[in-house]
């Protein structure tokens, strides 16, 4: 069954999608383009009548159909608030549509331009919405969606592409004790943060997750939904040198503690969780590899110049997690 699974998936067609989309009662026009996703397969439909939708195709095993829930009614709570989130549409009282051997939802298309990391004025308001969804996300936690932590976004990665055999053999022992090190440093700034709360986080809240139009922005994309700190739908704000960081995160931050509280014990753990995404990332394109559109996509990858740059990417990483965690005054 999971090998049907994953063949439908991976021809998926544009027929496939515009039928699967029909079969809800909208009525397509023809229009089709694959928007930039790769971990799902998401696309923007025109309808008859001149507007579009979004059609967001879920990976097959990546998430029970009970996670997925989790992650649309986390969504369609925050919509109801009035926080400007995409939250998939309603159809039939369902968010998840099963067609065929497909699930998907749709999705309100919604445009807008990239947020500006220099702009203060943006990034205080992108902090007001981050501290209303952390607000609600503090209420509860969810049941089946996994934490965000060492063993899960560090360790498991890792031994995944140790398994694989992706790595020439020059660089094994490199990335061996590279790695091993980088999460042992990084358990250490777990250990200086303290206990800190986990909650009901983006996940993945990089600023292309942002869409800015009007006098606000549109926050898409809660596929990597989980439990984590707070912090971590914070840090990836953060860009430049440290003075140019503390900048930003002064900005961020006046915005968040408007509507929720913020532990600075947790500035530790920003390196931490820029480690953690890196070798991650890696082990994620190493765990999809097998997806032909993964190779088209990232061609790159699996290359002796690939694994160097990673492992330079890394060395580079190791150092800043022994700089004093970042200050902020608020």
């Amino acid at each position: 069954m999971t090998e049907l699974l994953d063949q439908a998936y991976a021809t998926l067609s544009p027929d496939d999608v515009l039928n699967s989309v029909e079969e809800f009662g909208f009525k397509c026009d023809g229009r089709l383009m694959a928007l930039n996703s790769y971990e799902n397969r998401v696309y923007r439909i025109g309808l008859d009548d001149g507007s579009n939708i979004v059609a967001k195709f879920y990976r097959p095993e990546r998430w029970t159909d009970q996670q997925i829930l989790e992650e649309h009614t986390y969504t369609l709570d925050l919509a109801e608030l009035e926080i400007p989130v995409i939250a998939p549409m309603i159809i039939a009282k369902q968010s998840l549509l099963h067609q065929g051997p497909y699930r998907l939802a749709i999705f309100e298309n919604r445009g807008g331009r990239a947020l500006d990391l220099e702009d203060h004025d943006q990034l205080e308001q992108i902090g007001r919405f981050l501290g209303r969804i952390h607000q609600v996300g503090k209420l509860e936690s969810f049941a089946t969606r996994p934490e965000l932590n060492i063993q899960t976004f560090g360790w498991d990665p890792r031994q995944f592409v140790l398994d694989s055999n992706f790595i020439p053999n020059d660089l094994l022992d490199a990335y061996k004790s590279l790695t091993e090190q980088l999460l042992i440093e990084a358990q250490a700034c777990y250990e200086r943060a303290g206990d800190v709360a986990l909650i009901r986080c983006h996940g993945d809240c990089h600023p292309s997750n942002f869409l800015w139009a009007g006098e606000g922005p549109h926050i898409v994309d809660f596929d990597d939904a989980r439990m984590a700190p707070a912090v971590q739908d914070l840090w990836m704000f953060l860009a430049g040198d440290r003075p140019e960081m503390t900048v930003s995160l002064d900005a961020v931050l006046s915005g968040y503690t408007e509507f929720c509280d913020f532990d600075a014990r947790q500035l530790h753990l920003v390196e931490a969780l820029r480690t953690l995404r890196l070798i991650h990332y890696y082990g994620w394109l190493a765990k999809r590899w097998h997806d032909p559109a993964f190779k088209m996509a990232f061609p790159w990858f699996n290359s002796q110049r690939c694994w160097e740059g990673h492992i330079l990417s890394l060395r580079e990483q190791a150092a800043l997690l022994h700089e004093p965690a970042l200050q902020w005054f608020g």
